[in-house]
């Protein structure tokens, strides 16, 4: 597995989040969060689709098509023991993993327990992040805080044989004292956005023993992930027409309010969506705290939220009330808000194809009534 460094701006974003508490996921799904399956097969292109994005007023909310995630391999055959590089803040460790029976995926977005259910190997998870609330594992203990800081204890008692994270959720010293106490645990990359996705199927993969089924995950959501992204360029306004778009994270109640600009995988999404990324435009990088100079600068026809952000600031009214220069963009005029459950928007893994979806019928289709995404395995 070879060694893949994480830039500087990464690390910023998953330690300034880390300390964020309650920024993402929750106990369990909730049916408001996803739509009507009997309209998922309906093609982006058949939808009610705006004349104009700009001229839309109001808020839109972006939905999955289904509570839970794709299994897209099918019985992967696995070699064990199996010896894999785990990339820690302390340097490279050999590990090596001799039985899945009993394993926990945990970091800050879901996104290793969603890759691991991907890979067709969800009976072997005994318990889960905060921000893991597809349908498959929703009944299993969870083992972090609201916070992301990992309960020691509570994984232990669970005798997991192997524990994958990526260094997003800690403190790291915690995570060390588990490897101390005898459970084999491996460090995956953090790598943000699309590119992150194919790292970590092949990675999650060569962690269970099955590199060749991880290879073959990485390539069907890179070819999701790629058609979805194709599918939408079809709908969107094309060069400076296109939605200028900005996100930001949102915890009203502790007056945080930051922007995530280029390198946080937000870039990603908002150019896969077809829109223009602000805040990379006026050379925001990683999670910075938002200023009202840099807001007005950047001038956003739409922001993407996360929908837990949003209320807890008392939703749109309560946003402009608290940061009057949202009221002064184009965006903040038109209440033109976007937002999406928090476990799901900034999960770069199996779903990643149905976030750029459900996005995407938010922002082009908003019309009252979800009109659910579909994505094809």
């Amino acid at each position: 597995m070879p060694r893949r460094r994480i830039p500087a701006a990464l690390t910023a974003v998953a330690a300034a989040l880390a300390l964020l508490t309650g920024c993402m996921g929750g106990q369990s799904y909730s049916s408001s969060e996803v739509t009507d399956a009997d309209a998922q097969r309906v093609p982006l292109a058949q939808l009610d689709l705006l004349d104009d994005p700009r001229d839309w007023t109001g808020e839109s909310t972006a939905k999955l098509a289904s509570a839970s995630v794709d299994v897209l391999i099918e019985r992967p055959e696995q070699e064990l023991p199996a010896t894999v590089t785990s990339h820690d803040l302390t340097g490279d460790t050999a590990v090596t993993v001799t039985e899945t029976t009993r394993v926990l995926g945990l970091d800050m977005s879901g996104s290793i327990a969603a890759t691991i259910v991907g890979l067709g190997f969800a009976e072997t998870l005994v318990g889960r992040d905060i921000s893991s609330t597809f349908e498959q594992v929703v009944d299993l203990p969870v083992v972090t805080s609201s916070g992301h800081s990992i309960n020691s204890e509570s994984i232990i008692s669970l005798r997991p044989t192997l524990v994958v994270t990526d260094g997003s959720i800690g403190p790291i010293d915690v995570v060390l004292q588990l490897r101390d106490a005898g459970i084999p645990v491996v460090f995956v990359d953090d790598v943000a956005g699309f590119e992150g996705v194919g790292t970590l199927a092949r990675q999650v993969g060569a962690a269970f023993g099955a590199a060749e089924a991880g290879e073959e995950l990485a390539g069907l959501l890179e070819a999701q992930i790629e058609a979805k992204a194709a599918e939408i360029a079809e709908i969107a306004p094309n060069g400076d027409d296109r939605l200028r778009m900005l996100f930001l994270y949102l915890r009203g109640g502790s007056g945080i309010y930051y922007l995530f600009g280029s390198e946080s995988g937000v870039d990603d999404l908002i150019t896969g969506i077809g829109g223009i990324d602000v805040a990379t435009e006026i050379g925001w990088t990683g999670l910075q705290p938002m200023t009202d100079e840099a807001v007005i600068a950047a001038r956003p026809d739409l922001i993407l939220v996360m929908t837990s952000g949003l209320d807890s600031t008392g939703g749109i009214d309560g946003l402009l009330d608290e940061k009057p220069a949202l009221a002064q963009t184009p965006a903040g005029q038109n209440r033109r808000f976007v937002d999406m459950a928090s476990g799901q928007v900034l999960g770069f893994g199996p779903r990643t194809a149905g976030v750029l979806d459900a996005l995407a019928r938010a922002v082009y289709a908003p019309a009252p009534g979800s009109q659910a995404s579909s994505v094809s395995p």
